[in-house]
C-alpha cells in the first residue's frame, strides 16, 4: 500500500482510527532518519527497518524515532545469521524484531516459527509469514509477542470469520499434533486443491501442454510422472510402464501419431488396479465410451479406432516432449478439464504453494464480483494500465 500510495496511505489510516496503533512497514535499508521522519509525521506509531540495514542507517533511525517518538520494529527478512543479528539490534536498542519469512520464502518452505524457537532476546518479537489460525497459535506457544497476518484474511472468503479465527487462536493458543508428511506428500496434497488454470498462473504461463484434453470430463489426475518414448501405435512400453508406476504416479506417453492408439481400455483397467493416477498421451486414444464408462483421468490429442501393435521399441523413463513440453521422469503432472501441464520437480512445492495463493486471491475476486463490482473495477485495470 505505502508502495503503491506513499505516505497518503498513513495519513488516512491515522485519520480514520486515531486511537489505534498505526505500523508502517517501511522495510528502510538506506537514509534511516528521513524515512523515519516522512512516516512518523504522516501519523506512524511503529516504523519498520530491515535487519540487514547497515549499522549506520539503523543507529540514524533510532535517533530519528526517538526525536519524534515513535518505536522502531527491525524486520529479519533475509537477514544473514538472523538470530545473531536479532540480539544486535536489540542491543542497539531497536524496540521489536520481526521474525519474518518472506512470500518467495515461504513457497519454498521456509518457516518462521522454526527461527522464532531460537531466539532469546529482551525485547518484544513479533512473528510474519504466512501464519493461519493453526501456526498463530504455535507462534504464541513459541513465544512471539506479536503476531502478523497478512495472506490469509485478505484473500479469505469471509475476512472477518477468518480474523476471528485468528484472534481467538492467539488468545486461547493450542496445536493440534499432526503428522508430517513429505514434501512430495506435500507437494500432491496442494496441487490437489488447485486448477490447472491457478498453476500455469502461478508458473508466469507456462507448462501447459498443447492440443492434449481429458476424455472423461470432471476427472482430475495429479502425481509424479513416469515417461515412455514410444513408436507410432507400438504400445509395448507403455503397458510395460503400468507395471513400474507406483500408487499415484501419472503415466505420460510420447506416441507421435494421432491416427494409431497405443492405449485403450484393457491398459486403463490394469492402471486402477495398480492405483496409477492418470494417463497423458501425445498421440492417441481409443475404446473412450469403455474408458468414460471407468470414469478414469485420460488426456489424449486424438480419439481413433485403430491400434498399433506390440514391437517393444522405445524407452521408459527418459526425459522426452509431450504436447511441446519437456517432461522428465519425477516432473508434477496435473490434468484437469482444461488440459494439462508440466511442473518441473525441483520447483514442485513451490509452484503448488504460488498456485494455491492464486487460487486464494481469485476466490478474493469472485466474492467481490458477486457483491456487484466488475472485474474491471475489482483490479482496478485503468489506474494500474500503462499510460
Amino acid at each position: 500500500m505505502i508502495k503503491s500510495e506513499g505516505m497518503n496511505a498513513v495519513r488516512q489510516l491515522k485519520a480514520a482510527f486515531p486511537g489505534n496503533v498505526i505500523l508502517a512497514d517501511m522495510k528502510t535499508v538506506d537514509t534511516g532518519a528521513l524515512e523515519v521522519e516522512m512516516a512518523a509525521k504522516a501519523g506512524a506509531d511503529v516504523i519498520i527497518l530491515l535487519g540487514s540495514a547497515d549499522n549506520s542507517a539503523v543507529m540514524d533511525a533510532i535517533r530519528a524515532a526517538r526525536k519524534y517518538g515513535v518505536k522502531l520494529m527491525a524486520d529479519l527478512i533475509s537477514a544473514d545469521e538472523p538470530a545473531k543479528r536479532a540480539k544486535e539490534l536489540a542491543e542497539m536498542g531497536i524496540d521489536y524484531i520481526n521474525v519474518h519469512v518472506g512470500i518467495d520464502q515461504q513457497m519454498t518452505g521456509e518457516d518462521p516459527i522454526k527461527l522464532l524457537k531460537r531466539l532469546k532476546l529482551n525485547v518484544p518479537v513479533a512473528v510474519a509469514g504466512g501464519l493461519d489460525a493453526q501456526n498463530a497459535a504455535e507462534a504464541v506457544l513459541s513465544g512471539a509477542n506479536i503476531v502478523i497476518v497478512g495472506g490469509n484474511i485478505v484473500r479469505s472468503s469471509s475476512v472477518t470469520a477468518s480474523a476471528r479465527a485468528i484472534r481467538q487462536s492467539i488468545d486461547a493458543p493450542q496445536v493440534l499434533e499432526k503428522q508430517e508428511k513429505s514434501i512430495e506428500e506435500k507437494t500432491i496434497e496442494l496441487l490437489r486443491r488447485v486448477s490447472t488454470p491457478n498453476i500455469s498462473d502461478a508458473m508466469h504461463r507456462k507448462g501447459a501442454m498443447r492440443n492434449i484434453r481429458s476424455i472423461c470430463r470432471g476427472t482430475k489426475a495429479v502425481g509424479r510422472a513416469i515417461t515412455v518414448q514410444t513408436f507410432e501405435g507400438d504400445w509395448a512400453k507403455t503397458v510395460e510402464a503400468i507395471d513400474i508406476a507406483k500408487k499415484d504416479d501419472v503415466i505420460v506417453i510420447y506416441n507421435g501419431s494421432p491416427h494409431i492408439a497405443p492405449w485403450g481400455e484393457l491398459a486403463t483397467l490394469s492402471c486402477i488396479n495398480n492405483g496409477v493416477a492418470g494417463v497423458v498421451i501425445d498421440g492417441a486414444v481409443r475404446d473412450v465410451d469403455d474408458i468414460r464408462r471407468l470414469n478414469f483421468p485420460v488426456f489424449a490429442s486424438s480419439i481413433v479406432p485403430n491400434a498399433g501393435e506390440p514391437k517393444g521399441f522405445g524407452e521408459i523413463n527418459a526425459e522426452i516432449h509431450c504436447g511441446g513440453q519437456s517432461v522428465k521422469p519425477g516432473d508434477y503432472i496435473v490434468g484437469d478439464d482444461n488440459g494439462v501441464v508440466v511442473i518441473p520437480k525441483e520447483r514442485g512445492y513451490e509452484i503448488a504453494r504460488r498456485a494455491v495463493e492464486v487460487e486464494k486471491n481469485e476466490r478474493r475476486i469472485r466474492d467481490e464480483i458477486k457483491r456487484g463490482k466488475t472485474l474491471s473495477e475489482v483490479l482496478y485495470l485503468q489506474k494500474w494500465e500503462k499510460r
